[in-house]
C-alpha cells in the first residue's frame, strides 16, 4: 500500500494508526494531499454546526429527522464527544437496518412483486442485522440455487428470470461498476470490452435454468449439462457454433507482497472457521406438501374424475426436484470467487464509490456504475486507500459507513447560496464542500411523519369523525335484492379493500380515495419465518367481513355457472380522521405508481442502472402543498407537546414557534423568522390553526427537503 503514499513523507506514514477508529482522519489526510498534488487552490469549508450535523446524520443513518427529545439529548452530551456518540447510537438503532436495506434494494434492484422478491429483501435485512461481510453477501446472491422463498438468495437471479445475458450485465454493473451490456451486440465503443468478453461472462450463467411447475407453480433454479450461451452468437455464422467457454475479463492482481491489505484480511479471518455458503434445498416431502396446499385452492380441477393432488405429486417426482435443487453450479461458484476476490479491485471500489456517493452526495467516479479508463476517479488514491481499508477490515459495511461519516469531508458545510457556479463546482468536486442533497423519498416521508407526530395518535379517539356518502356497486343476492353492506366493497365491479383494509397501511383511520401516501407494510421477520415459504405481498392485505362475504357469493355463483349482477347503492360512511402513519422503510418496494415515494424519486428497479430521480417536478410541489401527509402533519393535535404551549390562560406563542422550528428544521428560528411566525399565528382564527399554518409553511420550504 506504500505505493499510494507518494508525497506524504515517511514521518507522516509512520504516524498513521492502524486502529479503525482513526481511519476517518487518515482518509482526510490522503484526500487533502491528493488535492494539493492536483493543484486545487480552494480552501475547505468549515464544519457544519452541531445541529446541522445532527439533522444530516439522522437522515443518512436512520432516514428521518430527530425529534425534540433527541435534540435535547444530543445537546446535553459533552461537545467534544457528542458527534461520535450519536453515530454509535444511530448505528445501533433498528431503523439503521431498514434504511440500509433500502440502499441495497436500489443497488440490487429488489422488488417485492418479483418472484422471491419479498424473501430476498428480508434476507438482505437479516444479513445487515448480522453484519454479514459484503463479499459473503455477494457470493450467496451469485451462487444460490433453490426454490423461490425457501432459498431467499435465489430471488436475485430469479429477478432477471435467470437469463444469462441479463445476469452478465447485472453482475458486471451491480458488483463491479462496469457497463459491459452494450458489448452483447458489438464491441464496446468507449472501452476495452469486446463481444467475446460479454459472452464469456454470460457463459457462467449458461447452465442455470429457471423452472416452474405447471401444476403447482413451484419456481426454482437448477443446473443442467448443456449451456445456452453459444459462440458465435449469429446462427448464420460460417463457423460451427459451440458452447461459449466462460471467461472473466476483469483483471485479478498478482500478490507480489506489495498488497499489504491482503495480509491484514488474512490475519483478520485466520482464527475464524471458513464459512460454507449453504444452499438449503426443499425436500421432496416439502414440495409435495406445497403441492397439496396450492392445488386445493385452484378452481376447476375437481369434479371431473381427476385427482389433481396425485397428479401434482407424480409431476414432482418425475422431475426429481430434490436432485435438481441440490445441484450446485461450479461455473457460478467460480464466478463468485473471481468477483469477490480481494485481488479484484473493481469489487471493493464499486461498493466504496456507491457508499461514498450515498453519504457525501458525489462519487469518486460518476456515474457510480461506469468505471472505465476514459472516466477516471476524481481522487483515485483516496478511493484505493478507502477500498483497501474496507477489504482489510473484512468487507465490514458498518466499518465503511462509520469511517465515512466521521471524516471532515462528511461534516463540512455546503457552499453559500451566493457562491459562483464555477467555484461551487470546484469545491464540490474536490470534496471541500458538501454537495446539496435532497432527502431520498423514504427519508422525506418519515421526516414529515416525525415532524408532525404521526407515528402515534395525536388526537383523542372519535374527536375527528368525518361523514361521507358514496355510491357503490354491490352484487345482488339470490332473490335479486341488494346485499346488506355496512362499508363500501365493490366499485366498478372490482373488489376495493380501502386503506382501512390494509395490514399495516401507511396510516389508519383514513378516508377512501386519499391514498397516495399509503402502501402495504412488510414484516421482515415474518417473511422469513413461514418455514421457508415466501409470504406474498398481496396476502398481507386484510379483507373486511363484507368483502369476504361478497367474494364467497361471487365464487358460489361462478361455480353454478351464473353471471354476477350488480346494483348501485348509496351508503353513509363514518371514519375517525385520526391518522397514525407507519414507516416507509417497510413498505412494499417499489411503491405503487403515483405513490409519494415514487413521486419523489424512488426508482422502479426494473431497468439496470436506474438511479433515483432527484429533479423537482410540479407533481411533487402539489403533493406537498395539497397532500394528506403534509396536511395531517401540519394539524396540531391536543396530545402534542406544542398544544400545551398554545392553550390555557397564559399561552406561550414564542415558545411554541421555537418548538416548531426545532421539530421541523432542527434549529432555532432567527429573530426575523420569529417575528414573521408570530404574525402567521396571530392572523389565524385560533392559535392552534395559526400553528398549523406555520407548520405547513415550514414543511413546504426547500430547507426542509434538503440536507444542511
Amino acid at each position: 500500500m506504500l505505493r499510494y503514499w507518494f508525497g506524504l513523507g515517511l514521518a507522516t506514514v509512520l504516524a498513521l494508526s492502524a486502529s479503525p477508529v482513526t481511519r476517518a482522519s487518515e482518509v482526510d489526510l490522503v484526500l487533502n494531499e491528493e488535492n494539493a498534488r492536483q493543484g486545487v487552490k480552494q480552501a475547505p469549508l468549515p464544519s457544519a454546526s452541531d445541529l446541522a450535523f445532527l439533522r444530516r446524520i439522522y437522515v443518512d443513518l436512520i432516514a428521518r429527522i430527530p425529534s425534540e427529545a433527541e435534540i435535547r439529548e444530543f445537546e446535553a452530551w459533552p461537545a467534544e464527544t457528542r458527534r461520535d456518540k450519536i453515530i454509535d447510537k444511530l448505528m445501533a438503532d433498528p431503523r439503521f437496518l431498514e434504511r440500509w436495506t433500502v440502499f441495497f434494494e436500489d443497488m440490487l434492484r429488489l422488488r417485492t412483486n418479483a418472484t422471491g422478491g419479498a424473501a430476498l429483501i428480508s434476507f438482505v435485512h437479516k444479513a445487515l442485522s448480522e453484519n454479514m461481510p459484503y463479499d459473503e453477501l455477494a457470493r450467496r446472491l451469485l451462487v444460490a440455487n433453490g426454490k423461490a422463498g425457501r432459498t431467499p438468495e435465489v430471488g436475485f437471479i430469479l429477478g432477471d428470470d435467470a437469463d444469462p445475458m441479463a445476469m452478465a450485465s447485472v453482475t458486471a454493473q451491480v458488483f463491479l461498476g462496469t457497463r459491459i451490456g452494450c458489448a452483447q451486440c458489438h464491441d464496446h465503443p468507449f472501452d476495452v470490452w469486446k463481444r467475446q468478453d460479454f459472452y464469456g461472462m454470460a457463459a457462467y450463467f449458461g447452465k442455470t435454468r429457471r423452472v416452474e411447475s405447471q401444476l403447482t407453480r413451484v419456481v426454482y433454479t437448477t443446473e443442467v449439462d448443456q449451456s445456452t450461451v453459444m459462440w458465435p452468437p449469429d446462427e448464420n455464422a460460417s463457423e460451427p457454433r459451440k458452447p461459449m467457454a466462460p471467461r472473466f475479463p476483469f483483471p485479478i492482481e498478482e500478490d507480489n507482497g506489495s498488497l499489504r491489505f491482503l495480509g491484514r484480511l488474512a490475519q483478520l479471518r485466520a482464527p475464524k472457521e471458513t464459512k460454507v455458503v449453504k444452499n438449503p434445498a426443499a425436500s421432496v416431502d416439502d414440495l409435495l406438501a406445497d403441492a397439496d396446499t396450492k392445488v386445493k385452492t385452484r378452481v376447476g380441477l375437481g369434479g371431473n374424475g381427476l385427482d389433481p393432488q396425485a397428479e401434482a405429486k407424480k409431476d414432482i417426482r418425475k422431475i426429481d426436484i430434490q436432485a435438481s435443487l441440490q445441484s450446485q453450479s461450479e461455473l457460478r461458484n467460480k464466478l463468485a470467487e473471481l468477483v469477490t476476490s480481494p485481488r479484484n479491485r473493481y469489487f471493493a471500489r464499486n461498493l466504496v464509490n456507491r457508499m461514498w456517493k450515498e453519504l457525501i452526495g458525489r462519487g469518486f467516479v460518476e456515474p457510480i456504475d461506469d468505471f472505465r479508463k476514459d472516466n477516471p476517479a476524481s481522487h483515485p488514491v483516496t478511493l484505493d486507500y478507502l477500498s483497501e481499508e474496507f477489504v482489510a477490515n473484512g468487507y465490514d459495511l458498518r466499518f465503511l459507513i462509520k469511517t465515512i461519516v466521521r471524516t471532515d469531508v462528511y461534516r463540512r458545510h455546503r457552499a453559500p447560496s451566493d457562491t459562483e457556479d464555477a467555484v461551487r463546482q470546484e469545491l464540490e468536486v474536490a470534496f471541500l464542500a458538501t454537495p446539496m442533497r435532497r432527502m431520498i423519498s423514504e427519508s422525506l416521508y418519515d421526516s414529515i411523519v416525525t415532524a408532525g407526530h404521526l407515528f402515534e395518535f395525536k388526537h383523542p379517539a372519535g374527536a375527528n369523525e368525518v361523514v361521507t356518502y358514496e355510491k357503490i356497486r354491490v352484487p345482488k343476492t339470490v332473490d335479486g335484492k341488494p346485499a346488506k353492506l355496512s362499508t363500501p366493497m365493490l366499485f366498478g365491479g372490482r373488489p376495493m379493500a380501502g386503506m382501512a383494509g390494509m395490514a399495516g397501511a401507511g396510516m389508519a383511520g383514513s378516508t377512501p380515495g386519499y391514498a397516495l401516501e399509503d402502501a402495504i407494510e412488510l414484516d421482515f421477520t415474518k417473511v422469513l419465518d413461514e418455514e421457508g415459504e415466501e409470504v406474498a405481498v398481496e396476502q398481507m392485505r386484510v379483507m373486511s367481513r363484507e368483502e369476504l362475504e361478497a367474494e364467497r357469493m361471487m365464487k358460489e355463483r361462478m361455480a353454478r355457472g351464473e353471471g354476477v349482477e350488480y346494483v348501485e347503492k348509496t351508503i353513509k360512511r363514518v371514519a375517525d380522521a385520526n391518522p397514525k402513519f407507519n414507516t416507509s422503510l417497510k413498505m412494499e418496494s417499489p411503491a405503487p405508481q403515483g405513490h409519494f415515494l415514487r413521486v419523489f424519486g424512488q426508482p422502479t428497479r426494473q431497468d439496470l442502472g436506474e438511479a433515483r430521480d432527484e429533479s423537482a417536478t410540479m407533481r411533487q410541489a402539489l403533493m406537498m402543498l395539497n397532500g394528506r401527509l403534509t396536511h395531517e402533519a401540519s394539524r396540531v393535535g391536543p396530545l402534542e407537546p406544542v398544544a400545551s404551549l398554545l392553550q390555557g390562560e397564559r399561552p406561550d406563542v414564542p415558545g411554541a414557534i421555537k418548538l416548531a422550528y426545532r421539530e421541523i428544521m432542527t434549529r432555532e428560528p432567527s429573530a426575523a423568522e420569529l417575528s414573521e411566525a408570530r404574525e402567521i399565528v396571530a392572523g389565524a382564527a385560533s392559535p392552534m390553526e395559526g400553528m398549523a399554518d406555520l407548520r405547513w409553511v415550514l414543511l413546504n420550504c426547500n430547507e426542509f427537503r434538503f440536507l444542511p
